[in-house]
This record gives structure tokens, sequence and C-alpha cells, in this order.
């Protein structure tokens, strides 16, 4: 599909003509992952958000499930089904990923401002090994905490109204692939079991793509 193809694509999806040209111009995975890095970091300094596509491009930030949705639907301007995963964690923050399938395997795109929850190439044979490819950095502190994943939820079978052109918090989405079918990683057995990060590890946490503000910190 053309660039000029593409534009009128995520025009008839709700974006206004410079949100569907930013987005159109992201022709590969690749290259939407690197639009996420270099996209603001969504602290959410005045409480928490979950912006739709086109609300989180015009302030300009986002935090995970809202630079997951941004890049699912630019995935879906590129003919893949936009899907998200939700990984379900203990005693810490959910993250939420945008899955993709190139050439019979699978990768996915992440927004975080930390080093390891991020871009995975396509090279995993099924959305468990994808997702398993986070459990050692997924943690807090000196603890691994991610428990479990969803099931690929695709946004497609949505209205646009409820995660694209949304001016109102879409929390609708979060409960929903929240809701879905989730599958355990980890038995409570093995949890207990797992070895703790070292210092290295948990030094690794400080190295952020956006300066995390103070105010925030206090707060993590």
């Amino acid at each position: 599909m053309s660039l000029a193809a593409r534009i009128r694509l995520a025009q008839e999806r709700g974006l206004p003509l410079k949100q569907a040209r930013l987005l159109a111009k992201l022709d590969t995975p690749k290259k939407i992952q690197d639009f996420l890095v270099s996209f603001p970091q969504n602290f959410e300094p005045e409480g928490d958000t979950a912006r739709s596509v086109r609300a989180a491009l015009e302030a300009n930030c986002a935090h995970c499930i809202e630079g997951a949705m941004i890049g699912a639907f630019a995935l879906w301007l590129q003919g893949h089904p936009p899907l998200l995963i939700d990984l379900l964690a203990h005693q810490d923050m959910d993250h939420v990923i945008a899955p993709f399938k190139y050439k019979g395997r699978w990768g996915a795109l992440s927004k975080t401002n930390y080093v390891c929850l991020r871009w995975r190439d396509p090279v995993y044979t099924s959305v468990r090994e994808l997702v398993m490819s986070y459990f050692h950095e997924y943690a807090k502190g000196p603890r691994k905490t991610l428990r479990s994943y969803s099931r690929p939820y695709d946004l497609s079978k949505l209205p646009l109204k409820k995660w694209v052109t949304r001016t109102e918090p879409c929390w609708e989405i979060a409960d929903l692939i929240t809701a879905a079918k989730h599958y355990p990683i980890v038995t409570d057995e093995q949890a207990r079991s797992l070895r703790p990060r070292d210092a290295v590890e948990v030094a690794s946490d400080k190295l952020t793509v956006f300066p995390i503000p103070r105010w925030k910190r206090q707060r993590l």
C-alpha cells in the first residue's frame, strides 16, 4: 500500500491529516518502535490517564497502554491486526504490548521508559514464547514479578470511537484486556523459588529514556 493510501486509511479511521501523515509514514514495525521510543513519556502529572490514539498524539506523550494503542493502530495501517497483550504482574504495574506476526513469527512493539520491556524482534514461534522473553527483566527491585499474560485482544472488533477518536479516557480498553483470558507463567511454588535480581540488575532500572521527575520518583 502506498503512503498516500495509508494516509487516507488513517483519516478514514479517525485521525486528522497531520496525525494520519505522522503514523502513515511509519511503514515498518521497526519504524513504529523507533517512533515510540522517541515519543515523550507520559508521567501522568495530573493523575491516571488512558488516552485514545488521537488524544495521546494531541497531548504529545504516552505511557505503555497509550503507546501500545498508537503502535497497534500504526501496525493496522500496514495490514496487521491491531492487537494488545496484557502482561499481568504481582505487586507491580501491568504492562501492555502490541504484538504482530511477520513471516509466521511473533514480535512486539512496546512503549516504556525503561530498558528491558521494549521491542521484540519477530523471531518467536508462539505468543507464550514471545511473552516469556520479558520474564527475567520484568521486575520491581530484586523481585521478578511477571505472572500471566492475556490472549491477544483485537481492537478492530471495537468501534473506532472506543480507542482511536475518544476524547474521554479509554478505561474500557484497559478493563477489556484485563478481563480477557490470562495464561499463567509460573506456579506459586516456582514464584517462591525465583532467584532475586542482583545489585547490577537492580541498578539497571535507573537507566531511562526520559528523566523521571522527582515527584514521580517519590511515588515509585
